[in-house]
């Protein structure tokens, strides 16, 4: 029974993997570019969780959509005054452009926030539930099977919705989505906040089972690469399948081996895949 609890944790953990891996991975697909501050925006998706909790007094449902309803202007915001401009520069310029957006919100929200950790206030989703004589903290089943309803949201949005043709036309052929009278300014915007958007709300998930600091939004990149090279680049299904395979194996290495190990085991899992498959579970070759 402890290892079906520490299977199904791993499993909710690696849903939220999933969830802001699919906004990196639709930044990708949309425009083969590289995010290096989506860790960030997990990060903020936390702090605003935070402080709708402790000014508003809000609920997990209010600091849900405010996280992504935040995120999302953001990163409308990122694209029109930074991203949109070095996207005509050489490749170096884009790489360091959201390497320095990293640092940039990083530090501030050091400034901001200090480098102590926190967390949320007790909420509606404190407490444990038994589930078949499996125990589980109401938190995070919520934010587990949460965020893999919004994974799957974004995957029918992208593939099964006008907006999601438009968006999947200017990742095509930008200069033919502009002949039929589709804006790609317009679309690479709205794919940003989208994907800020899913990054933020992750955060706010996460906020709900986890204290953090602002250094969080490092490793939570990390992880979003590396899901997001084995799900394959520019795929949300292959993120929603190596976001829950991470999770998985983090949590048995855990059990197993111990918790300095479970990275351990990802990375060096993460390595020999991408040695035998370069281009991830659904990549294409």
């Amino acid at each position: 029974m402890l290892l079906l609890q520490v299977v199904i944790g791993g499993l909710l953990v690696g849903a939220i993997y999933a969830l802001f891996s699919s906004g990196l991975t639709l930044i990708w697909g949309m425009m083969n570019f590289i995010n290096f501050a989506h860790g960030e925006f997990v990060m903020l998706g936390m702090y605003v969780a935070l402080l709708v909790v402790v000014w508003l007094g809000g609920g997990p449902a209010v600091f849900g959509f405010a996280a992504a309803f935040a995120l999302f202007v953001l990163g409308v915001v990122i694209y029109m005054s930074l991203i949109r401009e070095v996207l005509r520069g050489p490749m170096l310029s884009q790489i360091l452009s959201t390497f320095g957006l990293a640092l940039l919100l990083r530090y501030t929200a050091f400034w901001i926030f200090s480098a102590n950790f926190v967390s949320l206030p007790q909420t509606s989703l404190s407490g444990t539930v038994d589930i078949g004589g499996v125990l589980m903290p109401v938190a995070q089943l919520v934010a587990g099977v949460v965020a893999i309803a919004l994974t799957i949201g974004l995957h029918l949005l992208l593939t099964r919705t006008t907006v999601g043709s438009k968006l999947l036309a200017v990742a095509e052929d930008r200069q033919a989505a502009m002949l039929v009278g589709i804006r790609p300014d317009r679309m690479q915007a709205l794919a940003w906040g989208l994907s800020a958007a899913a990054a933020g709300i992750a955060g706010a998930l996460m906020a709900t089972a986890y204290p953090w600091s602002p250094s969080v939004g490092e490793t939570f990149g990390l992880t979003a690469f590396v899901v997001v090279a084995l799900g394959g680049f520019g795929s949300v299904p292959g993120a929603l399948i190596a976001g829950l395979l991470i999770g998985l194996i983090q949590s048995l290495s855990a059990f197993w081996l111990g918790a300095i190990y479970k990275d351990i085991v990802v990375y060096a899992l993460f390595v020999a895949l991408l040695w035998l498959r370069p281009q991830g579970l659904m990549g294409k070759a």
